[in-house]
């Protein structure tokens, strides 16, 4: 049977099932995000004609769809073109034009350029504040590997690579798909390229507060300072076997609650594995975000280089901080 307001019907439909985007839309200042980026990076101007870009807001949106369901720049073009909710959350259903594959990968190469990653999610972290979801409780500090697409070279090539040199018979079409960012590194006997994502997780709210991007061959213990949350009301530090207490830490005030690691041939006493086993407790928490992270498409990068790898985990990390707010929000998790 045909409907004058099928339209509307369905949209309403999908806002007593639960849209995500819905709630996305009302609790997060897409607006805040936009001018964030705006400042760093004026809009072009078309003294002389063009079609003028589209909003800021709107490109915004589009990258946090993109996170949210994993989706490649031609997904995220067919998807929009599809989806009712998609087109809801970024207020195009009465538009005939949006925006396609070409124009979302111009938009973030500009934010890679100009390193935008880390000014984005500090303006979520910014909003969490607003909202009263103060990092609280103590924090958690792990640190996970993110492969991105194998390089096959020869070992004169890789070996020219980790001089810092660029091998003399490589085209210029070539380098752009080579990654000569990303090492190899081993992890419990497996091998893995690509990048390692280090994160401060409040005990709290289980939402991350500071993120680190490196090489997947950077020590863990480097990590650790860079990704220390100083704005975090609780001094104490959770962290599992990979790292080691440090005496800088110590003198600052931080109460470090690391677990002991087993040496050779002599296993830990039972008041270390008890020691282990409390701090295992609170530190599982700090595994939550990860496994948030995975759902989100965040523990694989199809891309090329350190910058454009930096922007994405920035943008996947903000995304699922986002995601966290909008639940803490609808089940009633109070601030304080």
């Amino acid at each position: 049977m045909k409907s004058l307001f099928a339209a509307e019907e369905r949209v309403s439909k999908l806002s007593k099932r639960g849209d995500p985007l819905e709630s996305l839309g009302r609790h997060v200042d897409f607006a805040a995000l936009a001018a964030s980026v705006d400042r760093a990076l004026p809009r072009p101007h078309r003294y002389f004609g063009g079609r003028p870009p589209y909003p800021t807001e709107l490109m915004i949106r589009l990258l946090v769809i993109q996170q949210l369901f994993n989706l490649s720049d031609a997904q995220l073009e067919f998807q929009v073109l599809d989806r009712a909710s998609f087109q809801r959350f970024l207020g195009i259903r009465d538009s005939g034009k949006v925006p396609d594959r070409n124009t979302v990968w111009a938009f973030r190469e500009r934010l890679v350029q100009a390193g935008l990653g880390a000014s984005l999610f500090d303006e979520v972290n910014r909003q969490l504040q607003v909202e009263g979801y103060l990092a609280r409780c103590g924090q958690i500090i792990d640190a996970t590997l993110v492969p991105v697409p194998t390089q096959r070279n020869g070992r004169t090539e890789n070996a020219q690579i980790k001089q810092g040199e660029t091998p003399e018979d490589w085209s210029a079409k070539k380098l752009a798909h080579k990654d000569v960012d990303a090492p190899w590194t081993e992890k419990h006997g497996k091998q893995t390229f690509g990048y390692k994502l280090s994160a401060s997780t409040d005990c709290r709210y289980k939402l991350i507060r500071t993120v680190h991007i490196s090489p997947a061959n950077e020590g863990d213990q480097i990590h650790l300072l860079k990704v220390l949350d100083r704005n975090n009301t609780s001094r104490d530090l959770y962290a599992d076997r990979g790292y080691t207490a440090l005496a800088v830490l110590e003198a600052g005030g931080w109460r470090q609650h690391i677990q002991r690691r087993a040496k050779p041939k002599q296993a830990l006493s039972a008041t270390q594995a008890g020691r282990n086993r409390r701090i295992a407790r609170i530190r599982a928490r700090g595994e939550h975000p990860f496994a948030g992270l995975r759902a989100l498409g965040g523990k694989f990068l199809r891309s090329v280089g350190l910058p454009r790898a930096n922007l994405q985990l920035h943008l996947k990390v903000l995304t699922y901080n986002l995601k966290r707010l909008c639940w803490l929000k609808n089940n009633e998790v109070v601030a304080f």
